[in-house]
């Protein structure tokens, strides 16, 4: 199911949550909705479901406007972060709801009721506990059960808030992995909303970044992190240092120093350069940008080092066992991918350099 939405707004009062917001959303894609807290993406995900009524715009699902369709006629399937299961009723009986309360014209036989049931069961890895109460089960296996439940009754449209928000980080993981499983399985469309980008990246085919009630960009993962289309995107999503520069004529300053990038910039006046931890070369102090090592910690496998440029701009740079630093090291460093946007906020495309670039960059 094909989801279209058309200059989407939601106010709350005076407030504006969403402005103007157009997405489409591919049939049996799964879609992240990502942005930090405010951002609208909550109440674009509840715009869709028809739990929230928009300002302006609409809704389409397939060729059928929904943006007037009452919740229940809509199709969605909801899952919420905390699971909303009836503690009174078996996992069984939370699963089949759905489909037990249906208009007796259109509800199944109950032997048909427990066949999906205990379908949806092997589905979701818990094949067996279907006699269960939701007190008997951890939380992990909680959100599978909310999720069965919400697929019970074959959805248009699968919507998930914040699915592993209240499940500690190991179970994260383990059903990020589970939940992208299950969609290979079943192609339902899928939007799922979360602030946490590294689950957005792992998870979704495609992700949209929101803030202030605005779409920053919608791209593939890759494109996201590797191609950043504005200064918020860059420095929401992964790690990075923002350098405040100068462009002019062709070369990029950091007060009186040249940042050696290689390659000349079309543009002129103030800009914020980015670079992330892993794309900075360290060198010889006499080489590219020197600085002072003032901390260096361990992060995963590998160093991450807090390197002072001067006048209050610091730098943060994954170091190899090769480059081994220690504070109060004095160090070269050179950017070998870099992102720069002009005052305001264009993107500022690198273009061949009319000179020599710099060579001989060494540890």
């Amino acid at each position: 199911m094909e989801i279209q939405i058309r200059d989407l707004a939601k106010d709350y009062g005076t407030v504006p949550a969403l402005h103007s917001v157009d997405l489409d959303v591919k049939s049996g894609e799964l879609l992240a909705l990502l942005g930090p807290s405010g951002s609208g993406k909550t109440t674009l995900l509840r715009s869709i479901a028809g739990l929230e009524q928009a300002s302006r715009g609409k809704i389409f699902f397939g060729e059928e406007e929904a943006s007037a369709t009452p919740v229940r006629e809509r199709g969605v399937g909801f899952v919420f972060q905390h699971y909303a299961l009836f503690k009174h009723m078996t996992v069984a009986e939370n699963i089949g709801f759905g489909l037990s309360v249906r208009p007796r014209a259109k509800r199944p036989p109950k032997a048909a009721i427990r066949e999906r049931v205990l379908s949806l069961l092997d589905l979701v890895r818990l094949k067996g506990l279907e006699d269960r109460y939701p007190a008997q089960l951890s939380g992990g296996q909680r959100q599978r059960v909310a999720l069965a439940r919400a697929l019970a009754v074959d959805p248009k449209v699968l919507l998930l808030d914040e699915p592993f928000g209240a499940l500690d980080a190991k179970v994260r993981k383990e059903l990020r992995k589970w939940l992208r499983e299950i969609h290979e399985e079943t192609h339902y469309t899928t939007v799922f909303v979360t602030h946490d980008q590294e689950e957005a990246l792992e998870l979704a085919d495609r992700v949209v970044v929101l803030d202030k009630g605005r779409i920053e960009q919608v791209g593939t993962p890759d494109e996201v992190y590797d191609a950043p289309a504005t200064p918020f995107v860059f420095a929401f999503i992964g790690d990075s240092s923002e350098l405040p520069v100068t462009v002019d004529q062709g070369r990029v300053w950091l007060y009186d120093r040249a940042v050696p990038l290689g390659l000349d910039v079309v543009g002129h006046g103030p800009a914020r350069l980015f670079v992330r931890p892993q794309h900075w070369e360290v060198g010889a102090p006499a080489n590219g940008l020197a600085g002072v090592v003032r901390s260096v910690l361990r992060h995963g496998p590998g160093r991450r080092a807090e390197v002072e440029l001067g006048a209050g701009v610091s730098v943060t740079v994954d170091v190899s066992d090769d480059h081994a630093v220690r504070t109060g090291d004095r160090i070269g460093l050179k950017p070998s991918r870099w992102r720069l946007f002009l005052a305001d906020g264009q993107a500022v495309a690198p273009i061949p350099a009319r000179r020599p670039a710099a060579s001989g960059f060494r540890a």
